[in-house]
């Protein structure tokens, strides 16, 4: 008999995924209620129990091993399970032993349960995050085999017994460190609350509210994708996630209406990219740079916002314009008609990222405190909203009734697992930077270079971050570009909030940066168009994240206080990048000279504002830029309006 092909797999597995997924959530449920055992002891727990959750929901998607026998696969996925299930079981009944009296003389079963994870999660990180494998193990290598390594980067080299430990036992450093700990604990919280407005709707609803506002108005028709991107980011926090709910909807219409393939999946690319920015969840990088300056996430958070609005409003000024330049056509979008369901889904949207600033931002509660009681208060909404809805309907039953909550379990513990699991790898790449110093030698480098001149200093560190970023995501860069350069541009003068908004900037544009971008690889792929060509529009539409980058240090006062001194930081910095993409897309005059004088006139005007603080020269150029736009706007929306 024929065993089942790797998308269908065994009904055992279904179940078996999950049963885990609910044991998951629930342990973690537990602890956010009462904290008991503190982070370090729920990362050893759940660390492994994350490696289960994953090879389960892998295995029942046919992702596990798909070219193995599937013999062979039942094998792996159930040894694989079982050992890090068992290491779990371990580590937990020795935890106090292994913490304090075996501490630096741990027995042989201590270093086995500990390698068993660190293994796991290497061979995990291989079949989804490549890249962090190989930096992984080129790192792992690096610390035993220093001594052959030239140069800058030579130490003596450790032994396998000692690299071993500092990847697990030791728990400062390796799969149990903070980053996985913060993946549990205060991410976590964020994460329940959007496993609740995804099953419950609230995503479905945004996108179809956005939908329908471009039907109304056929100019507004690019503008879906800014805004349902805007919508998802603010509780998404991913780029390539963006891309795949929004863009499969936006991307279609856009060809339809005249654009070409690739700037069609360039506009979803720019305005997916936004959810590494854009506040109340602005992707995993905010959490770790809350953690690394040891701030609440409420303080990143309320600095965040002025970066992100300037992002948006520039992606958005830039879309309209490509609009007027290539939308030839209105055509018909299909939406279905709003429901009293998604009004209500989409006011409990907006009450959720309402209630998340205003308790971080002003009442200054802990992130993590604050992303329960609104995830508590949504619950209750939504299951009044639910069972009301099947009253009405009267049908369904009980299996119909379960199920959005079913979804929210499951959604929950595989987003969580996953990022859980990949914190834990990147906590190989801290341990590993850690133990052989290497932040502190390329750290007096930095030094050296800003003693000759700081903005050499600082276009070596984009330099650094923009090869890591390449092939890297955006939360391993950021991690690379703290741990490494951030604390030598602070000890050179520059302010600690300067800095790590700087890496995380860097970070996020490592996402987009040429030859690799996952957000513009699926943009692509949706709009079946060349993924070169995408990533080269997208760079143009992203312009304000580079003039975010620069302006930065011009104007510390967009991110270094949050408050009324952002504004008048930000006015002149969403002035020059405004300018930036009136540039590159606008058009001033009729004729083609004196367009391209008055286009070339802007670009050195939005380079002077972005690059110099003279207030007498700014002031003035920053009314003219803003001067612009409005005539811009203008003279673009009193064109013939499109046809049918």
């Amino acid at each position: 008999m024929d065993s089942p092909a790797p998308g269908n797999a065994p009904p055992f597995v279904h179940a078996a995924r999950f049963a885990a997924a609910a044991v998951f959530f629930a342990v973690l449920a537990v602890y956010f209620t009462t904290g008991a055992g503190g982070p370090t002891l729920l990362a050893v727990i759940m660390v492994p129990a994350a490696l289960a959750v994953g090879i389960l929901r892998d295995w029942s998607e046919g992702r596990l091993y798909p070219k193995v026998p599937a013999a062979a696969r039942v094998v792996l996925g159930v040894v694989q399970a079982a050992a890090a299930l068992a290491a779990a079981a371990y580590l937990w009944a020795e935890f106090e032993a292994i913490r304090s009296t075996r501490l630096g003389a741990w027995t042989a079963a201590d270093y086995t349960a500990g390698t068993t994870v660190v293994v796991l999660i290497l061979e995990y990180t291989r079949r989804r995050y490549l890249p962090v494998f190989i930096v992984n193990v080129v790192l792992v290598l690096y610390c035993v085999h220093g001594s052959v390594v030239p140069g800058l980067l030579h130490h003596s080299g450790l032994s396998w017994r000692r690299v071993g430990s500092s990847l697990s036992l030791e728990m400062s450093t390796g799969v149990f460190e903070r980053l996985p700990q913060l993946g549990l604990t205060l991410i976590g919280s964020f994460l329940l609350l959007l496993a609740a407005l995804r099953a419950f709707g609230c995503i479905d609803s945004l996108l179809t509210a956005s939908a329908r506002l471009a039907r109304h108005s056929p100019r507004l028709l690019p503008q879906a994708a800014v805004i349902g991107s805007l919508g998802v980011a603010a509780v998404s926090g991913s780029g390539a996630a963006n891309a795949a709910t929004t863009g499969t909807a936006t991307i279609p219409m856009f060809i339809k209406a005249g654009f070409s393939r690739a700037h069609a999946a360039a506009v979803e690319t720019a305005a997916s990219l936004g959810g590494q920015l854009m506040p109340p969840l602005m992707g995993i990088a905010a959490f770790i740079m809350a953690e690394m300056m040891s701030v609440s996430y409420g303080e990143v958070m309320v600095r965040g916002f002025a970066p992100a609005i300037i992002y948006f409003v520039g992606v958005a000024l830039a879309v309209y314009l490509l609009a007027a330049r290539f939308q030839t056509a209105a055509p018909a979008v299909s939406a279905p008609p709003a429901a009293a369901r998604d009004y209500a889904n989409i006011a409990a949207y907006g009450a959720a990222v309402l209630s998340l600033v205003v308790l971080m931002g002003y009442a200054r509660w802990p992130a993590m405190i604050a992303a329960q009681h609104v995830f508590i208060g949504l619950l209750l909404v939504f299951s009044v909203l639910h069972s009301a809805g099947m009253l009405r309907r009267e049908s369904g039953g009980l299996r119909s009734w379960l199920r959005p909550y079913r979804t929210m379990i499951d959604h929950f513990a595989s987003t969580t697992a996953e990022l859980t699991l990949l914190l834990a790898s990147l906590g190989i790449l801290t341990a590993a930077f850690t133990v052989t110093g290497v932040p502190d030698k390329l750290g007096v480098l930095l030094l050296q270079l800003a003693e000759f001149n700081v903005l050499l200093m600082i276009l070596t560190a984009f330099a650094f971050g923009y090869l890591i970023g390449m092939g890297l995501p955006v939360t391993p860069t950021y991690i690379v570009l703290a741990i490494v350069t951030v604390p030598f541009m602070v000890r050179a003068g520059i302010d600690p909030w300067v800095a790590h908004f700087f890496a995380f900037f860097v970070a996020v544009f490592g996402e987009l940066s040429p030859p690799t971008s996952v957000t513009a690889a699926v943009t692509s792929r949706i709009a079946e168009a060349s993924f070169t060509r995408t990533m080269y529009h997208a760079m143009g539409l992203c312009s304000p994240l580079l003039a975010l980058m620069a302006a930065v240090f011009v104007r510390p006062g967009l991110v270094a206080e949050a408050g009324r001194g952002q504004l008048w930081a930000g006015l002149p910095v969403l002035a020059g990048a405004c300018g930036i993409l009136l540039a590159l897309y606008g058009s001033l005059a009729a004729g083609p000279r004196l367009d391209r004088a008055l286009r070339g006139l802007i670009l050195a005007a939005s380079v002077t504002v972005l690059l110099l603080d003279a207030p007498a020269l700014t002031i003035p150029l920053t009314a003219a830029l803003f001067a612009a736009v409005v005539y811009t706007l203008l003279r673009t929306g009193a064109r013939q309006p499109l046809g049918p």
